[in-house]
């Protein structure tokens, strides 16, 4: 266990670079499994999530060579098993990705419970009904999913929701099924996209990628791959919002436009200014952060959804921002109902911010932030760095504890901050 202590009101400038895209490993690591073939994946996050993925795959007879610490070929040769390990299962949700190959090589998958943030009900019924259409059969009896399927054919699905991992998942097994594939209310995110492409790249055609109407034709004979994936968009926003808050000029660099869109525009709403330059994304927090009204001097709004909406792993950081500007917003988090519990330590912070509900909180800025001597917890990835945002721009010291929650989801995060002139240290 480690714990952060950050001294606040330091003013940040430099140039940070992204680490790649978290949600994007999970299921390029799983398209691995459906070829004997080397897959090659580079610009990997170092993180433990990421580690732990890997050793789960290992343990299921892949072999994973690491030529650098972003860098990793895996072979599936013949596997050893098809229940991924409980211990590590229960460490992370995205995981469960390794359903959907599985399922499509070994016609069988089990899974126990799995981790991930506590950030409320997180059903993998749509994973199962999806997979079902394809032509599985399953039975969950205490807590255990088993999947078994001794022909997949392709099929026309409604996902109920749109879901990135059930996406993911029956992208993974209909590439091996038999016939074509026509998925609707499929998501779209950036992270999904680039699995779609890995797949094309070795081999698999797949239509409509970047919507949410894919057509995937099955049967296709998998090879090997060399592929590196996107920078994480998440790690940029949060940037982004350092930057803004510590009234900072920051650069940060290799960034992907498109993925940016709609979370800029955001922002822009809460007086963000952010600059693109080339594949560099600049961001100035030399002037004020006014909110942006809606017309008739209203009061905005901002909520999330599936892409191309605002993600609502950008939530926490946004409402951070907003407490830093002046005037209300409203934020409604649609998706998961206790994503936004985290608003307590906030408002012990100095924040104006009233929890309507588990789903939305309105908050009036400016407020100047006060720190946190005596520790505050991280309750989950994206809430972490939120709150540590928020000593970045308060009064005073702050201590923000169980930061392995930090470490899952962001790569040498105070390696990062320092270099950027932040007074953090990581200590025991």
């Amino acid at each position: 266990m480690a714990e952060f202590v950050i001294e606040g009101r330091t003013r940040t400038k430099g140039k940070v670079r992204p680490g790649g895209n978290k949600n994007a490993a999970f299921p390029t690591v799983a398209a691995a499994l459906l070829t004997s073939e080397p897959v090659t994946l580079r610009n990997l996050p170092d993180i433990d999530d990421v580690r732990t993925l890997l050793a789960m795959v290992e343990g299921l007879g892949v072999e994973v060579t690491r030529s650098d610490r972003h860098t990793a070929t895996l072979r599936a040769g013949v596997l050893r098993g098809t229940r991924p390990d409980p211990e590590l299962l229960r460490k992370i949700r995205g995981a469960l990705v390794l359903m959907g190959p599985l399922l499509a090589r070994e016609g069988r998958a089990e899974f126990g419970h799995s981790g991930g943030d506590r950030i409320g009900r997180r059903r993998v019924d749509t994973h199962v009904l999806g997979l079902a259409a394809l032509g599985a059969e399953y039975r969950h009896e205490d807590g255990e999913l088993r999947l078994t399927a001794s022909r997949l054919r392709g099929a026309d699905i409604l996902l109920d929701e749109a879901s990135v991992t059930a996406t993911e998942n029956v992208v993974l097994a209909a590439v091996r099924a038999e016939g074509i594939t026509v998925l609707r209310n499929a998501a779209s995110e950036p992270h999904v996209q680039d699995l779609c492409a890995l797949l094309v790249q070795m081999g698999a055609r797949i239509d409509g990628i970047g919507s949410n109407v894919l057509t995937i034709y099955g049967g296709a004979t998998l090879h090997g791959a060399d592929f590196t994936l996107g920078p994480d968009f998440m790690e940029v926003g949060s940037f982004v919002v350092l930057a803004a808050v510590t009234e900072g000029d920051v650069v940060i660099e290799g960034v992907r436009r498109d993925d940016l869109r709609m979370a800029l525009g955001v922002f822009a709403r809460l007086g963000i200014t952010a600059e693109m330059r080339g594949e560099d994304l600049a961001v100035s927090g030399a002037a004020p952060l006014v909110i942006q009204a809606d017309l008739g001097d209203a009061i905005p709004k901002v909520d999330d959804g599936p892409w191309p909406a605002f993600p609502a792993d950008l939530m926490s950081v946004a409402l951070v921002a907003a407490t830093q500007a002046d005037g209300t917003v409203l934020f409604h988090e649609k998706m998961y109902e206790s994503r936004l519990f985290f608003v307590d330590r906030l408002i012990g912070m100095g924040a104006r911010v009233v929890l309507c509900d588990p789903h939305r909180a309105l908050v009036h800025g400016p407020a100047r932030l006060r720190g946190e001597p005596g520790g505050i917890p991280s309750p989950d990835i994206r809430a972490g760095i939120a709150l540590l945002i928020a000593a970045l721009c308060a009064d005073g010291q702050t201590v923000i504890r169980s930061i392995e929650q930090i470490d899952r989801g962001y790569e040498d995060i105070e390696g990062k901050l320092l270099a950027l002139g932040a007074r953090i240290t990581r200590r025991p």
